[in-house]
């Protein structure tokens, strides 16, 4: 299936884009995140939460969407 994946802040800065589209045949988050931590290994030294259509998800989820976030920590005030 074919995924949208979008990265925002310090993310798109180590894939240097904000929005990718990718061919994903396996099943869960934390395999979509082996395939990008291998394309962009400066990924595994990041902190970021992963988002399934606009909501946060854990690695065990199982991917059913067409779109995913990865997220760095916000700050608020």
């Amino acid at each position: 299936m074919n995924i949208c994946i979008k990265y925002f802040g310090l993310i798109a800065e180590v894939t240097h884009c904000e929005e990718e589209t990718i061919l994903f045949s396996e099943s869960t988050v934390s395999e979509l995140l082996d395939v990008l931590h291998t394309k962009y290994s400066a990924l595994k030294n990041k902190d970021f939460q992963v988002a399934q259509n606009q909501e946060l998800v854990s690695l065990e989820t199982k991917i059913t969407g067409k779109e995913i976030a990865l997220l760095p920590p916000f700050s608020g005030g």
